[in-house]
């Protein structure tokens, strides 16, 4: 588990590491060029995700079939995979350019509303080879090379860096971008990421004699619906989550630029510890699902509850680091002294819902290697969208608590997510092992 999960693990923080670059490299410009990125980012990784969490049913299905030794099965969902990736792309990118045009009109700051435009009509540019990196990843975990995946986010993190210095800052004779400049630098380093994963893909299968694109598989109706049906419920849960955080920063955005930047900072640490349990996630899927194609049950319980100690294990050190040294945190990424005495508050309370987001995430994985995907979307909508997300605005808007409030609530719902998948995890894993 360790093995699988590591690699897996350090590839979620490269993922993560990217919105980190980009909110670090425009800190220079101000809170309103942090509140920029993080509105674009909060808009478009709602629908982006969505089609993202359309390929995880890939999950299951290569893991399962990697676990029957059904090698050329795997190659055969890969392709279904690039093809729904790009059935969805051009949905999401019309609503994205249709967002884009709305947060003046929704009562954003004008300060921040041009820039978080401008900034997600270019990063929109990115959305297919994120897709296709989102599908070519899901099968490479699958089948065991995970390596492929982390060597690929640290050379794209450093092009994004790289990028990011030139393009923000007009560097080696280049015009000083601003803040659209850290989204053109995100879509270089998307690019890059696509066509790293699909040439790993193609090195694999042609090492096995079986040359990628030589024997690549055409449409399959079935086989996508299949994957739909898998994937759906998935991308739900996704949007769900995600969408409740995004509503969070939009929520801050009707604050104060003061407001809407500590709960970005805030909003990228706790994001970036749970990267963690997310990569820990990733690899009891591909464990639970290797063990059901293999036919072994036991093996596939134990892989579960081996992967929920691991990642609640590192989410309570996180809790730690949290509530220990909030100040130090805060000041990496901004002396200016209104942030530095809301920030430390609100990674107290990201210190209290560690250990459950730890749990309803790692557990969602794991019941993805089960192929239950519906679960974790009807959770994330009863904790978020019924609890937290009405609590939290009330406590921010009507009782006047602010972020604080906002964040109490989502809180709440992450205590109630995790103790429903914790519990249906070990009912649906029990019932396994009986049922063999």
């Amino acid at each position: 588990m360790v093995a699988l999960a590591v690699p897996v693990v350090l590839s979620e923080l490269g993922w993560m590491a990217q919105g980190v670059v980009d909110t670090i490299m425009v800190g220079k410009l101000g809170p309103a060029a942090i509140g920029a990125v993080a509105l674009g980012n909060a808009i478009y990784y709602t629908p982006s995700l969505f089609g993202i969490g359309l390929l995880l049913g890939l999950d299951t299905l290569v893991a399962q079939a990697y676990g029957r030794h059904d090698h050329d099965d795997c190659h055969r969902w890969l392709a279904q995979g690039v093809y729904l990736a790009c059935i969805a792309t051009p949905p999401i990118m019309l609503v994205l350019i249709a967002a884009s045009y709305g947060f003046a009109p929704f009562g954003i700051m004008p300060e921040v509303a041009g820039p978080a435009g401008s900034y997600l009509r270019i990063l929109n540019w990115g959305t297919l080879p994120l897709l296709l990196y989102g599908g070519t990843r899901r099968y490479l975990q699958g089948v065991g090379q995970v390596r492929a995946v982390t060597v690929t986010f640290v050379l794209a993190n450093l092009l994004n860096w790289f990028a990011n210095w030139v393009l923000i800052y007009g560097k080696f004779g280049m015009p000083a971008m601003g803040v659209d400049g850290s989204a053109a630098s995100t879509c270089i380093a998307r690019y890059a990421m696509a066509a790293a994963l699909l040439g790993f893909a193609w090195r694999y299968e042609r090492r096995r004699g079986h040359p990628l694109f030589r024997h690549w598989a055409a449409p399959q109706a079935e086989r996508l619906r299949r994957l739909v049906r898998l994937g759906a419920p998935a991308a739900g849960q996704i949007v769900l989550e995600v969408g409740a955080w995004n509503l969070a920063t939009l929520s801050a955005g009707w604050l104060t630029p003061v407001a809407l930047a500590t709960h970005q900072i805030a909003l990228n640490y706790a994001s970036i510890t749970y990267m963690v349990p997310l990569g820990v996630s990733a690899a009891a899927a591909v464990s639970v699902g290797h063990a059901v194609g293999a036919g072994d049950p036991e093996r596939a319980r134990r892989a579960g509850w081996l992967a929920l100690g691991l990642g609640t294990g590192f989410m309570l050190l996180a809790a730690v680091a949290f509530f220990v040294a909030p100040g130090p945190l805060i000041a990496l990424y901004t002396r200016d002294p209104q942030v530095l005495a809301v920030g430390p508050s609100l990674l107290w309370l990201a210190a209290a819902f560690q250990i459950f987001d730890g749990i309803q995430t790692v557990c969602t994985g794991a019941l993805r290697g089960l192929g239950e995907t519906r679960m974790p979307m009807f959770a994330n909508l009863v904790g978020y969208w019924v609890l937290g997300l009405p609590l939290g605005l009330i406590l921010c808007f009507v009782l006047h608590w602010g972020i604080y409030g906002m964040w109490i609530g989502l809180t709440l719902a992450l205590i109630v997510i995790a103790s429903t998948l914790l519990a249906r995890w070990r009912r649906d894993s029990t019932r396994l092992v009986s049922a063999d």
